[in-house]
């Protein structure tokens, strides 16, 4: 069993740590650019790392509950055409509604989640990787697992296995501190944009498979954005509008970038 340590853009000194007390079994990648799909495109593409039976990806932030990693890749050999399995949460004032709507969906969270081998040595085959500045790897990740890499014609919820004995918990958030409040409040814009990145992610999958994801969805913010609508319950349109405001001037950037390099958007859009 190999073990990886990806540092992206953190400055806690996470590399230093996993260095000292990695006991010669760890291998650290630090790397100074953030973005959690920047890097999981560069640890499985980009390191030539040989094959494997199961990659198993944890955040950083999560702590593994013990026999979690054997109950996992036990899980892909359930069944050929099992894809990825699923850890549950077993911590958080949500945990119990978490659980279920992962039983109930073949939820794929990505704190703590793993692909089998021939999965991912076919999406290194045909080079299907995840949009650069994509918010979060699960959700795209598992619509590949689910649809075997083709479209939303072949979907299977089986191929996604729900993992009843691997589980994780994670930090709380410190509701008596302004830094926990504040925390939680970037965290449920991040969630709001990723349903829209969501949208932009299935028409490519529906209308061509996986083979032409963008490399990145900011250049398609501006055609996308009159298309969003913000859900009529609160707190969740609140959070939609500021997910939107942002995607608005993530798309004006870009423009503006556009233009300083002589390139039309369209024409950005068009070479990725």
């Amino acid at each position: 069993m190999d073990f990886h340590v990806v540092v992206n853009g953190s400055h806690d000194h996470t590399a230093l740590f996993a260095r000292m007390h990695g006991g010669g079994r760890v291998s650290v990648h630090d790397w100074p650019e953030g973005g959690k799909a920047r890097s999981w495109n560069r640890f499985v593409f980009d390191l030539g790392l040989a094959p494997a039976r199961a990659w198993v990806f944890v955040d950083g932030d999560a702590e593994v509950l013990a026999g979690s990693i054997d109950a996992l890749a036990s899980s892909l050999n359930r069944t050929s055409d099992v894809n990825a399995a699923s850890a549950l949460p077993w911590n958080g004032r949500r945990s119990r509604f978490y659980q279920s709507e992962i039983i109930r969906t073949s939820g794929l969270f990505g704190d703590l989640y793993a692909l089998s081998g021939d999965f991912v040595e076919r999406m290194r085959g045909r080079d299907i990787r995840l949009p650069e500045d994509l918010i979060s790897d699960d959700g795209l990740l598992a619509t590949l697992a689910k649809t075997n890499l083709v479209d939303h014609g072949n979907w299977q919820d089986r191929r996604v296995v729900p993992c009843m004995d691997a589980g994780f918990i994670c930090e709380p958030v410190r509701w008596a501190s302004w830094a926990g409040w504040k925390m939680q409040f970037r965290r449920m814009v991040n969630y709001a944009e990723r349903r829209f990145q969501d949208q932009i992610m299935n028409s490519f999958i529906t209308a061509d498979g996986p083979l032409r994801l963008p490399r990145e969805l900011s250049p398609l913010y501006r055609e996308w954005v009159s298309r969003f609508e913000p859900r009529n319950t609160l707190p969740w349109w609140l959070f939609d509008r500021l997910a939107m405001r942002r995607i608005r001037r993530s798309s004006v950037v870009h423009i503006a970038d556009a233009a300083n390099s002589g390139q039309s958007a369209a024409q950005v859009r068009d070479c990725i």
